[in-house]
């Protein structure tokens, strides 16, 4: 399914801007990148096509950003599946999409300026987000992590506007 996604979908991508480096990361294969006409969606529309990111999108809206993932970026958009949206606490979701401002500050935090590619995400040690803090970077056995929380699982989903990389959990800000 996560390669179906990748050969069918243009691309989804919110912001990634990164800063620091890494010693010699072990980088993770990149997928092939999907073709010109798949590349004329932007970020909204490619996730739209994938169908594993209604959760998202339907969260994106209720935080008013749907305007901006359509905007000329480019952006770089850790996409969390519905299925990382799922393992959040019971209620977790509700009471976000109830706090549009609390909402839009997590959904930030997933993007980061630029289109990262795979292969600098591998060589970078953090990134900050739009929202502001820092995400923290870290490769293991082969694999990317966020926040040593979620691992990226499908990488370099191009759009017309940046890159999406689908991720299995849904990462915070840091709270202090």
């Amino acid at each position: 399914m996560k390669r179906t996604l990748l050969l069918s979908l243009a691309a989804v991508a919110i912001v990634v801007a990164a800063c620091g480096t890494a010693a010699t990361p072990t980088p993770i294969p990149a997928t092939p990148s999907p073709s010109a006409a798949a590349m004329a969606d932007d970020i909204v529309e490619t996730a739209t096509a994938a169908g594993s990111f209604k959760t998202l999108l339907t969260a994106a809206t209720a935080a008013g950003l749907v305007d901006t993932l359509k905007g000329p970026g480019p952006f770089t958009l850790f996409a969390p599946t519905d299925d990382a949206f799922a393992k959040l606490p019971a209620g977790t979701l509700d009471k976000l999409l109830a706090d549009p401002a609390a909402l839009k500050d997590i959904l930030l935090y997933h993007v980061v300026q630029g289109k990262v590619m795979a292969a600098d995400v591998t060589g970078m040690t953090s990134a900050t987000s739009v929202q502001g803090s820092p995400i923290a970077i870290a490769v293991k056995d082969g694999k990317v992590y966020l926040n040593d929380i979620a691992q990226v699982v499908t990488t370099d989903i191009e759009a017309s506007n940046g890159v999406i990389h689908v991720i299995d959990a849904v990462i915070l800000p840091p709270t202090n």
